[in-house]
């Protein structure tokens, strides 16, 4: 069973309707036993990092993500959830993340021309980096996924998994052991997105 981490903000029920549409059992919680009880987390997340953290954090479900993902438990975030995943953002103020994941959060107008539109919104293909992950064990390099951001993971290059080109090479992706995190939305990337949450699902625990 897969627990979609409720604390406030995200996209539970279309992220519940996809594991559904793959035969995956989940279900939508905020009670921290539940968390505990399942055998994977997903860590979603939409709106601003600061106001997130701290409902993540208020909630105690903060403490409850970071002692399962400790024990080996596979979590992943999405959008704002796996940026929660990084040690801190720089969006509007500085903000304290999971530190699950190495590295920070900052705007992709330092990074991408001035001429292109923010938020990136739209279809972008990913380009896999070094040992195919096995979230990724069913996509070819070069699927298209789906984004929503204005900023991204940077300075986490050792567990970027996949990028994407936005006027700059953008991290879509990111990894380590049981701890990955997707920069773009798999419940709204069709086919492709629903491989990597059949992956999810395989993964050994």
């Amino acid at each position: 069973m897969i627990a979609i981490v409720d604390y406030g903000v995200g996209n539970l029920f279309s992220l519940k309707s996809s594991f559904a549409a793959i035969g995956g059992e989940a279900i939508v919680t905020g009670n921290s036993e539940e968390i505990k009880k399942a055998e994977k987390i997903i860590l979603p997340g939409v709106g601003a990092f600061g106001d997130a953290a701290s409902k993540l954090k208020e909630s105690g479900l903060a403490d409850v993500v970071i002692s399962e993902a400790q024990k080996g438990k596979p979590i992943m975030g999405i959008c704002l959830g796996m940026q929660l995943l990084l040690e801190k953002s720089y969006e509007y103020g500085e903000h304290e993340g999971l530190g699950l994941i190495k590295g920070e959060i900052r705007p992709i107008s330092d990074v991408i021309p001035k001429d292109l539109k923010i938020p990136h919104i739209g279809w972008n293909a990913l380009k896999l980096k070094g040992e195919k992950s096995p979230i990724f064990k069913y996509l070819n390099d070069g699927d298209f996924v789906y984004f929503v951001h204005s900023f991204y993971g940077a300075n986490c290059e050792e567990n970027v998994i996949a990028t994407a080109e936005y006027g700059a090479d953008l991290t879509a992706a990111v990894a380590d052991k049981n701890v990955f995190g997707c920069q773009f939305h798999p419940e709204k990337s069709g086919d492709v997105g629903l491989k990597i949450l059949k992956a999810f699902c395989e993964l050994e625990v």
